[in-house]
Parts: C-alpha cells; structure tokens; sequence
C-alpha cells in the first residue's frame, strides 16, 4: 500500500511540473511554492500544501484552480484539497537548481 501511495505522490509531482507561474517561466514545483504533496488512498484525496511568492501574487486564484484541473485528470483522485499557508514565507531560496538556471539567478 505504501509503494501505490508514493507512485501516486510522484505522479502528482509530475503533473505539478506541467503548471507554469504566468508571470515567470518556471513550474510551480521548481518555483518552490509547494510546501508538501500527500496522497489519501482511502477517499482519494491529494492534499496540496502551498504558497505564493507574496500575498499580492495576481495568480492567486488561477494556481489553485490549474492544480484542481491538472489533478482530477490523474485516475484514483477524486478529491483535491489545495491548502494555502502563508509560512514559511516564501524567499528565492526556495527556487530548485533548475530554476534558479532558468531564471539567472547564480
């Protein structure tokens, strides 16, 4: 049970990897706003726990609403509980190898 509930983590982190922040070309993965991903075999649920890079972020409801889309595509999800937390604040630090490249951040 254990091996079904981390393939379906990491197959929800890939399908993460498809959503792109509108204003910087980098996923929401590598941009690091994603706090933690779990997987709920039982009701089905993926559980999102994330952040924005500010509070003023204009993708604020866009976001949410590609993960709930992006998701309920993956079979065995019924449910996405999207869960916005505000710490840590999020810092450029948060930024993955790959997008710190893309965005010239070294």
């Amino acid at each position: 049970m254990k091996n079904l509930i981390s393939e379906k983590i990491a197959e929800i982190i890939e399908n993460l990897k498809t959503i792109f922040d509108p204003e910087v070309p980098v996923n929401i993965w590598d941009l690091g706003i994603i706090y933690g991903v779990d997987y709920n075999l039982e009701t089905e649920t993926a559980t999102i726990i994330m952040t924005f890079t500010s509070p003023n972020c204009p993708a604020i409801d866009l976001i949410p609403s590609q993960i709930e889309e992006t998701l309920s595509l993956i079979l065995g999800i019924e449910n996405v509980d999207i869960q916005i937390v505000w710490e840590p604040t999020w810092s450029k630090n948060m930024l993955s190898e790959e997008a710190k490249l893309e965005l010239d951040m070294f």
